[in-house]
């Protein structure tokens, strides 16, 4: 089982989210049951941000000196899901997710979703620096992704 303790820098995403923290863990329930964990406890935290935020923390770690949608920081370079894992942080920023300003809110939380999965990936030390690795990550996503959908829809 996972779970997303979630935290929040940025008052915007409460316009768009309400129950932050339950609307991940119910994402991460709709996962196929491979990316579940079923009789684990895995752990994650994701901070809710904003752009100037994430400026600051991709020209730190990344020493990118410019704003992204996401960030993921792995626990372990390589990942062993045991009883117990605490797999990494996430960070999102709002103002990347609701662009354009005007979408609707399902189309934000479809965003959202997307991004969040993306993210999750990279904590597992999935990458896309390599085709081939990009490939292998843009198909499990995708899987994840329709997963996802068809439970909460």
């Amino acid at each position: 089982m996972i779970n997303v303790d979630v935290f929040s820098e940025e008052k915007n995403w409460s316009t768009k989210l309400k129950k932050k923290e339950v609307f991940f863990n119910k994402v991460c329930k709709a996962f196929p049951k491979k990316y579940k964990f079923l009789k684990k406890k895995v752990s994650l935290t994701l901070l809710l941000s904003n752009n100037k935020k994430i400026k600051k923390l991709n020209k730190n770690f990344r020493n990118k000196n410019k704003p992204t949608d996401i960030l993921s920081f792995p626990s372990s370079k390589k990942i062993k899901i045991k009883k117990k894992t605490y797999i990494g942080d996430i960070i999102i920023s709002y103002d990347f997710i609701n662009k354009p300003k005007t979408q609707s809110k399902r189309i934000f939380e479809d965003r959202l979703i997307k991004i969040f999965i993306h993210g999750f990936l990279h904590l597992l030390n999935f990458d896309h620096k390599k085709n081939k690795d990009y490939k292998k990550m843009f198909k499990t996503e995708e899987q994840i992704y329709a997963s996802v959908i068809s439970k909460l829809n």
